[in-house]
């Protein structure tokens, strides 16, 4: 066929390929393959081994100090406290609005998605300061707190809070377009067979949605445990209290404890890997799942 170019796979049969005018010589693939190879390397690669160099510069015995240093420590439990606090309820909003903007028609719903995304376009910095003039010693409710020794700026809840809301689009953004796609087919044939809300949920909807649920707790988990903005402006940096894995990095670098700065560092960067690790796993487990489905 004119335009295109073909192979033979088998004797008598032609396997029609990419169409003539849209298939690249092959120097210029491999120019754009070295070209996005040595942006990586540049930009990714490079800047993440020079934090384990540097980690390591000093030797074993300095870099275990760092993580078993008190304030090293109240920093790592801090963050995993945090995300383990954070992820569930953003599971729960995620799952709860992704069902109610595909299952149900109501108005509103367009205002629901828009506000969904809002965390993507505000700064980290201003939601931090948004909980600062709404529980701060001045804000809105900072009399009454008060008054009822409630304390949630530089404190815990306040981290929690700051965290949960740059983290609740990734799980209702994951599960938003599989939904949508999914329709409402096998839950309205559930109904019909008497089965009710909860049942329909744990035997139909979960089942269909899982992968998707897991690769949107994996990015809510890792953007919880990275969160520096935020949480910076809400924690009052005390140390040994307020201070998750971030912001003990940065006042470890402005102290000029190169070595243990690094070395917290690096495991921020191991926990980064193996949340692409298991991102991967889920990614190629699904299309296995789906292809299967599809055979």
């Amino acid at each position: 066929m004119a335009g295109y170019v073909t192979t033979v796979a088998n004797p008598g049969r032609a396997v029609l390929e990419r169409p003539r005018h849209i298939t690249e010589p092959r120097v210029m693939r491999w120019c754009l393959i070295t070209i996005a190879l040595l942006f990586l390397g540049f930009m990714l690669i490079l800047p993440l081994a020079s934090i384990f160099v540097e980690a390591f510069r000093k030797g074993w015995e300095v870099y275990l100090a760092a993580m078993q240093e008190p304030d090293a420590v109240s920093a790592i439990g801090l963050t995993l406290m945090v995300a383990a606090i954070a992820v569930p309820l953003n599971v729960v909003f995620g799952i709860a609005a992704a069902w109610a903007i595909t299952k149900f028609k109501f108005k509103g719903k367009n205002v629901l998605i828009t506000l969904i995304d809002l965390p993507f376009a505000v700064s980290p910095v201003i939601s931090g300061l948004i909980y600062v003039l709404l529980f701060g010693a001045k804000g809105w409710f900072g009399p009454w707190l008060q008054a009822h020794d409630l304390k949630i700026i530089f404190a815990l809840p306040g981290i929690v809070l700051a965290t949960v809301f740059v983290t609740f689009p990734f799980v209702a953004r994951e599960l938003l377009p599989l939904m949508q796609q999914q329709g409402t087919q096998e839950e309205e044939a559930a109904v019909t067979l008497g089965a009710k809300g909860w049942r329909i949920f744990w035997k139909v909807t979960l089942p269909n949605i899982k992968w998707g649920l897991l690769y949107g707790i994996i990015l809510c988990n890792a953007r919880a445990m990275g969160e520096f903005g935020a949480v910076s402006v809400v924690s009052g940096h005390i140390r040994g209290e307020t201070n998750t894995m971030p912001l003990h990095i940065q006042i470890l670098y402005n102290e000029y404890q190169f070595a243990a700065s690094f070395a917290i560092a690096s495991l921020l960067v191991l926990l980064a890997v193996v949340t692409l690790v298991v991102k991967s796993l889920i990614e190629w487990k699904y299309q296995g799942q789906h292809k299967t489905e599809g055979a």
